[in-house]
């Protein structure tokens, strides 16, 4: 699938068969997403996979009841890593890493897609469960969470803003 191909259909998916994802290709899925850029190539984000039905669940309930996360056959959580990242001080703490988690997260979406699997990407979650949930250290923050599974539908794409409505020459 060519790449702008893959931009224009993706959806966001959130009801997904109950079909497995293999183990192969969630590994294949973690290193397409640090293939994506990073600062100074510090790789300064770590992922989890999470298969384990009352993990999800907790997962779910901590991101505001989406359930849909519980229903998904894996979950990618994706994290900073802020000992990665000290090199660039408060910038790097405060922006790089959001920047770096981002990018891999639509390396992830983008493939997912290509795979004919379906996903979303998950940013409304109160961040302390999760951390208990997972178990992460002081210096792992989580930013994402991604399902990931074969989609029950392909929605249709919503409305997007006309380019020369967002576009500015030179200045604003």
């Amino acid at each position: 699938m060519e790449v702008k191909t893959a931009i224009r259909e993706r959806r966001s998916i959130r009801a997904f068969k109950t079909d497995p994802v293999a183990e192969e290709v969630v590994i294949e899925l973690i290193e397409l997403a640090n293939m994506a850029p990073s600062a100074g190539n510090l790789q300064a984000r770590e992922f989890i996979a999470v298969r384990d039905d009352k993990t999800k669940e907790a997962l779910a309930a901590a991101a505001l009841n989406q359930m849909f996360i519980s229903e998904a056959p894996v979950c990618i959580v994706v994290c900073v890593n802020y000992e990665r990242i000290a090199h660039y001080g408060e910038r790097g703490r405060e922006l790089y890493v959001f920047h770096d988690t981002g990018a891999a997260i639509q390396n992830i979406l983008l493939a997912v897609h290509d795979m004919g699997l379906g996903a979303v990407w998950v940013g409304a979650f109160d961040e302390d469960p999760v951390k208990r949930i997972l178990n992460l250290p002081e210096h792992i923050r989580p930013v994402a969470i991604v399902p990931v599974g074969h989609p029950v539908e392909q929605p249709k794409m919503r409305v997007r803003r006309d380019p020369s409505d967002i576009l500015r020459k030179e200045s604003w």
